[in-house]
């Protein structure tokens, strides 16, 4: 079964643009937390951007892989204006999961079809799924174990 290579590269391009939103969205967050816990949550942002650095260039190389053109594109970049370190966490848990979805979307183009490709995304959705975690847990009351309510609510 061979896989639509247009509709593939389509989508690595959405998820091109969408990590390197990340990268922008990430180092304005590390820039935009103050407080008690600033070095530790700065330092997260800071390896977040590093992290969608490296995701949207994973998606570059598939592209060009597949013989297409890499966006110049950026995808959203939505800001609440919101600086408190809970709605920062809440606006990254929701970009978490909008990138997930890219790449549930990209694992269904191709799974059982293109054994790199599905393996890819595969890896890309382990690691965003970790990262829900992480905010997920971030976002909780010391004490708490259940999920947060940010979190209930994006399920």
């Amino acid at each position: 079964m061979a896989i639509d290579t247009e509709q593939v590269i389509d989508q690595l391009n959405k998820i091109l643009e969408y990590e390197l939103a990340g990268v922008v969205r990430y180092t304005h967050y590390a820039m935009m937390i103050f407080g008690y816990n600033r070095i530790p949550i700065v330092a997260l942002f800071q390896q977040e951007a590093q992290e969608s650095l490296g995701h949207a260039q994973q998606a570059g190389e598939m592209i060009t892989r597949l013989g297409g053109h890499p966006s110049l594109g950026i995808g959203p970049l939505l800001e609440t204006y919101q600086h408190d370190v809970g709605p920062i966490l809440t606006e990254t848990l929701e970009a978490e999961h909008a990138a997930l979805k890219l790449y549930y979307e990209l694992l269904a183009m191709v799974e059982g079809k293109h054994v790199p490709l599905e393996e890819y995304a595969r890896n890309l959705i382990l690691q965003e799924e970790a990262h829900i975690d992480e905010i997920d847990k971030m976002l909780r009351n010391p004490g708490d174990v259940g999920i947060s309510k940010a979190a209930l609510e994006l399920a």
